[in-house]
């Protein structure tokens, strides 16, 4: 049954308005914000939509691919809007626009946008439970939620696909891993570490691997298929295992595995809990984008995730799901 904590008027929308600052830009010489930082916003901005619509607590079951067309600097004023999509058993599918404004401008224009699936969650037992009804109510929800339901094939395709991969030690593939502890300034409202703060800590460590491989400036331009299978714990060992699975003419593309633990346990026994992929570029000073440093592969590991990931790119060029969004016009900034 669904949640009778829920009033019978409870929106399902919710807006985030802030201002960029400087130590959200990852890294010196960097023209805006990292893209683990904007998942991070959207993450919080989701989260309060799905816990208002559902009155209860609720995780992150699933990002869907985001592109980063631009920039936001360091100053901007942004804007983060979720609302509710639609609505299965126990998950919310939420769409997020996220968008900024020069204050001394005034004019909002949009950042990126993507789909997020959250599950509410008993907050004593932790087993699912039901959620209130999303019913659209006119031409534009409608639309919306059309726009929610067409993804549903292409990500249980990206899924399947990303699930059959196996990643081992037999690989010459450039590659980085950071290892550290859930800080409890890490918590969520649950108590576990927020779902966006581990976004920013797997677009660290591709940050880091693309840099390190290019010798240039990396940023990410694209993340997708961000799947998350266990809850990660405040003092849990954390591993973040960053590997470039492919270069095209600009490209890097890499797969990360976000493992965590007791680490009494020790690292052999670190579970997985996120996958993702992110697409990088380097750039120059000016933010224009550089070749990339082709990666060859070896491995007949190497040679299938390269493979692996082609097969990815081209079962996003296969499905045409609609818009989550309509174009923009420039917006006004208003008190």
């Amino acid at each position: 049954m669904p949640n009778s904590r829920v009033a019978a008027e409870r929106s399902p929308s919710v807006t985030l308005r802030f201002m960029a600052s400087p130590t959200d830009v990852l890294h010196h010489g960097a023209q805006g914000v990292s893209g683990g930082r904007v998942l991070e916003w959207i993450d919080k901005a989701a989260y309060a939509c799905a816990a208002q619509w559902s009155a209860t607590y609720c995780v992150t079951a699933y990002v869907g691919h985001i592109h980063f067309p631009r920039p936001i600097p360091s100053g901007h004023i942004v804007e983060v809007r979720s609302r509710i999509a639609m609505t299965g058993r126990s998950s919310m599918h939420i769409v997020n626009e996220v968008l900024s404004a020069d204050p001394r401008e005034g004019i909002f224009t949009r950042a990126c946008d993507c789909l997020v699936v959250f599950v509410a969650k008993d907050p004593d037992t932790g087993k699912s439970m039901a959620v209130p009804s999303f019913v659209p109510t006119d031409d534009e929800e409608r639309r919306v939620a059309e726009a929610a339901e067409s993804r549903i094939g292409l990500r249980q395709a990206i899924e399947s696909e990303m699930e059959a991969q196996t990643y081992t030690d037999d690989s010459t593939a450039p590659r980085i891993v950071h290892r550290f502890m859930a800080k409890p300034t890490d918590v969520n409202w649950g108590g576990n570490v927020h779902g966006g703060t581990a976004m920013e800590w797997i677009d660290e460590a591709g940050l880091a691997c693309t840099m390190e491989w290019s010798g240039e400036r990396t940023v990410a331009v694209y993340a997708g298929g961000i799947r998350f299978y266990h809850p990660v714990h405040i003092g849990d060992l954390i591993e973040v295992d960053a590997r470039i699975t492919r270069t095209d003419s600009r490209s890097i593309h890499t797969s990360v595995h976000l493992r965590a633990g007791d680490p009494r346990g020790g690292r052999e026994n670190l579970k997985d809990a996120i996958h993702a992929t992110f697409t990088y570029i380097g750039i120059d000073i000016d933010g224009n984008p550089l070749p990339a440093r082709k990666f060859t592969p070896v491995t007949e590991e190497d040679q299938r995730l390269w493979e692996h990931t082609q097969t990815l790119k081209d079962l996003r060029g296969q499905y045409e799901p609609v818009p989550l969004v309509k174009p923009l016009p420039p917006v006004q900034l208003t008190s």
